[in-house]
């Protein structure tokens, strides 16, 4: 398979810095044709600037962070904090799909600490199913894709549900090689810095994403590493094509593995 598209359908323009930059390099140094799409521009991600002034931050923060893949950003234009499964954004989401026509999807846990995480991962999921079928509804009028993308759910935030529990990955991708390329690409999200360290109590913006991708690697003996599930519901593919595309980098857990 020439060059596959890439597709991480994300909540907010720096979740796949912080969760699957590394695969997108990986991916990337293969030939693969890379876009990072957003569903908000994270209008709420500011304690002092109005929600159009940080949009407009965001966006361009995303374009950059996506041109260092190199890649494409795209933004689904949903309202921060009101990101939902509904008939239009996933009409959205199945426009892009079918603009892009990925052969794989990332997308966020489907359990992880906000609504807007989970509930992206239902509109990839959604979309993934309905691009291909020709009478589904679709914003534009592009072509149906040929067949269901291959799915992958990214790990939850520190690895934990709403409740404290494990989110625990199928898989584990070593990415310590370009951990500094990861860094590099979450470094252009400049703006959430301050704003996370006085929402969530999180002074060190870089090197948390750097802790947690240690710990995601204790378990395969990596440096770094980023965790993925992927969906394998009726009718979705079952070959793990990111796996197969990393060859020799991925460790698939065991029961007993996983944290």
């Amino acid at each position: 398979m020439p060059n596959p598209a890439i597709l991480a359908l994300m909540a907010h323009p720096d979740d796949a810095e912080f969760l699957c930059a590394g695969a997108l390099f990986l991916l990337a140094d293969l030939g693969c044709e890379i876009h990072v799409a957003a569903m908000a521009p994270g209008d709420c991600g500011s304690p002092d600037k109005p929600p159009e002034e940080i949009a407009a931050i965001r966006r361009e923060e995303g374009r950059r962070a996506a041109a260092l893949y190199p890649g494409e950003f795209h933004c689904l234009e949903e309202r921060d904090l009101q990101i939902h499964y509904s008939p239009a954004t996933t009409k959205k989401a199945c426009d892009l799909f079918r603009a892009v026509r990925p052969e794989i999807v990332l997308t966020q846990s489907p359990v992880d600490y906000m609504l807007d995480h989970e509930e992206t991962a239902r509109i990839a999921r959604a979309a993934c199913f309905n691009a291909p079928i020709p009478n589904a509804p679709c914003e534009g009028d592009p072509e149906p894709l040929g067949r269901i993308p291959h799915l992958y759910y990214v790990n939850a935030v520190e690895g934990v549900g709403i409740y404290g529990e494990p989110v625990k990955p199928s898989f584990l991708l070593d990415i310590t090689d370009v951990m500094d390329r990861k860094t590099e690409a979450l470094t252009a999200h400049e703006s959430q810095r301050e704003w996370l360290r006085k929402q969530h109590g999180i002074d060190e913006y870089l090197e948390s994403m750097k802790t947690w991708a240690a710990e995601n690697g204790k378990p395969a003996g990596f440096g770094f590493a980023e965790g993925f599930r992927q969906h394998l519901g009726h009718a979705y593919p079952h070959d793990n094509l990111l796996a197969n595309l990393l060859e020799g980098r991925c460790h698939e857990l065991e029961p007993g593995e996983q944290r």
